[in-house]
């Protein structure tokens, strides 16, 4: 329908020429009173006129909008109607309004009007759709062994119920090729014998081939159950190939490989076990094969017997729930003594650090170390800034030695000392978050791990050289081993030797956990060099105050899980980490107790010390809460937290330890 442009310029015009009628018959009226009253008379014609040829107007230009919305909606409503996807109106109320025919083929439904389309498609999740404030709808529907894209619009509207237009885009092929790929994607995986040296000489000679025998037999099997591919390339390590499908039951069965192996038993006196790393989700298989590398040196970092997962994301554990067994042969504590003089001789200077509240553990390796540099005139330093008790004891021994004057400095002191020449040697740990000063590590040249404890996911990178031995009792064991095979023969001091053997003394318990032939060789070797066990016994000495609080604790344990004692402390107070680590020792000499486990309240929330007999595996438990450590002796911190949420947590992850070892 036309519209006059000029429309506009007749009611500007026509307007104009009234009101110069109306001031003619103002003006006129005094000469000429009928002529005034004939000029208001054709003014007011004209008024009436104009205002019907505008209503006029205006009723053309609406039937003119009306006519073209009618025609739009129209064109609209046969567009959703041929439009080539399933198509649904709904309100926000959840009611369908309209939907076309490509709808109904899809879902086999029919006369959907005012259905809810909770019940025609139960598996849609609404929540996703009516949203406040509208976005555009983008989710996936599986639906009857379809897969739809579902994709749509809720219009901006003030009304209560608004509606939402959806559209259904089958992707049922992309989306079945997209689990298929999924399901099919290439998974490396490295199998290593444990201690498989050890094994064989456990093992009498008649009875070697069938050990050998069944153990290959036992993973070649579970290879081929799983469509792997399996290949041999050392006699203790194993690659397997396998696909995605099959990680998944993997992690439900808990990896029973594991079990399948430990119940091997051909006249082998120490149980066999193996390690498992996993790649998967990588970039390629070359990245997938490299995941598996960094996740078989982490299982084999915590002890063996169990299998680790590594992705582009995280580290997953299952096992590890068996005894460490020691190994025999001394060659990796030969090679490291030679490579660790080399570094030394290298280096300009050498700093040795530890982890924060250094124990007697720690100053022992780094007396150790300290002993390693003099010997080859390397300036050498030991950054020490918090400590326990013990470590206090001891320094007051060596106030006086001149020796000893300078040796030791704090964080500000070894940051002014070190540079790209300088070798740190970390000792006792493995984790950067741990030590006294990890941005020192930035500025080294080199860096050196020497430690025991079982590897966590954090772990120091760029290292010169790491002897990480989670089956050695305690860093001093490690580090007397090293100095036995230093070229030139070895002289420690009688405290140098006594603080080593302290830390021996302290991380077995007295020689009871963790302790093997190698421990008492080193212990034998450390007597040779002047120890004083009454001098070492002294230094573990404590005040009254110190053993009835320790009492107390021990008074106020609770039996959980008929086998378990835990306990707490509510005072904050320094060093009292002590007190709990051995109120955990001592409750373990309750009959019937396996395990222990003490709780102290500290500024920043909870400290839990675990202790165990070996039956269960406190670290296992107390990695659930952050923490971590050996399998009998184990510690967290948590923050934020009062003892009885703390304790509660506690409980939660006991209690899924032993569904997970059950299972």
């Amino acid at each position: 329908m036309d519209v006059n442009p000029k429309s506009g310029l007749y009611y500007m015009t026509g307007g104009f020429y009234i009101v110069i009628i109306f001031l003619l018959g103002i003006i006129t009226f005094f000469v000429s009173p009928h002529l005034a009253g004939a000029e208001i008379l054709l003014g007011l014609s004209l008024c009436v006129f104009n205002y019907i040829y505008k209503k006029h107007k205006e009723k053309k230009i609406s039937d003119m909008f009306e006519q073209m919305t009618l025609r739009i909606g129209s064109a609209t409503h046969n567009a959703l109607m041929q439009f080539p996807l399933p198509t649904l109106i709904v309100e926000s109320s959840g009611k369908i309004k309209w939907y076309n025919e490509l709808f109904c083929e899809s879902f086999a439904e029919n006369h959907l009007y005012d259905k809810m389309i909770s019940e025609v498609i139960p598996e849609l999740d609404t929540d996703k759709i009516f949203l406040d404030p509208p976005v555009p709808v983008q989710t996936t529907l599986a639906c009857n062994g379809h897969t739809f894209r579902v994709f749509g619009s809720q219009p901006q509207n003030e009304e209560k119920n608004s509606i939402v237009i959806l559209f259904f885009d089958e992707i049922t092929e992309y989306a079945d090729f997209k689990q298929k790929y999924h399901e099919e994607r290439p998974v490396s995986c490295l199998i290593f014998v444990d201690n498989y040296e050890e094994l064989l000489e456990s093992t009498a000679n008649a009875f070697r081939p069938h050990l050998e025998a069944q153990i290959y037999k036992r993973i070649n099997d579970w290879t081929n159950e799983h469509g792997g591919v399996l290949v041999k390339y050392e006699k203790d390590k194993y690659s397997v190939l396998f696909q995605y499908r099959y990680l998944e039951k993997f992690v439900a069965n808990k990896f029973e490989i594991l079990s399948q192996i430990r119940n091997i038993s051909e006249g082998n006196t120490i149980p066999a076990s193996i390690s498992i790393g996993v790649g998967t989700c990588g970039r390629d298989i070359i990245e997938n094969n490299e995941f598996a590398k960094t996740a078989i040196n982490m299982a084999l970092g915590r002890g063996g017997d169990q299998a680790v997962i590594k992705d582009n994301e995280q580290l997953s554990f299952y096992g590890g729930n068996s005894k460490e067994y020691e190994k025999s042969t001394r060659v990796k504590a030969r090679v490291v003594s030679v490579a660790l003089s080399g570094l030394i001789e290298n280096a300009n200077n050498v700093i040795v650090m530890s982890h924060k509240v250094a124990d007697v553990d720690s100053l022992g390796a780094a007396f150790g170390v300290y002993r390693m540099c003099r010997m080859q005139d390397k300036p050498v330093n030991i950054l020490l800034e918090s400590y326990d008790q013990t470590v206090k004891n001891m320094l007051d021994r060596l106030e006086n030695v001149e020796e000893y004057s300078g040796l030791f400095l704090n964080v500000q002191q070894a940051a002014a000392r070190i540079n790209g020449t300088t070798l740190v040697v970390v000792v006792d740990t493995h984790k950067p978050s741990l030590l006294e000063a990890p941005s020192l590590l930035k500025k080294a040249g080199q860096i050196v791990v020497i430690d025991h404890h079982r590897r966590g996911a954090e772990f120091i990178e760029n290292t010169a050289l790491i002897y990480h031995e989670p089956y050695a009792s305690s860093t001093c064991e490690m580090m007397t081993e090293i100095l036995q095979y230093v070229t030139k023969k070895i002289s420690l001091t009688k405290l140098e030797a006594e603080c080593l053997y302290a830390g021996m003394v302290v991380d077995t318990k007295h020689f009871t956990f963790k302790t093997g032939v190698r421990t008492f060789e080193a212990a034998s070797f450390l007597r040779k060099q002047g120890v004083d066990t009454i001098a070492i016994k002294t230094m573990f000495q404590q005040d009254l105050s110190t053993y009835i609080k320790r009492a107390m604790i021990i008074k106020d344990a609770e039996i959980f899980r008929d086998h378990i004692a835990v306990s707490s402390y509510n005072e904050i107070e320094e060093n009292i980490h002590i007190t709990i680590a051995q109120a955990a020792d001592e409750l373990l000499n309750i009959k019937g107790i396996t395990a222990s486990f003490v709780l102290s309240k500290t500024e920043r929330g909870v400290n839990i010390s675990g202790r165990s007999l070996g039956g269960i595996n406190v670290q296992v438990i107390l990695e659930k809460l952050g923490g971590g450590g050996h399998m009998t002796i184990a510690g967290a911190q948590l923050s934020d937290l009062s003892i009885e949420e703390a304790r509660e947590k506690l409980y939660q992850a006991i209690d899924e330890y032993y569904l997970e070892t059950v299972n």
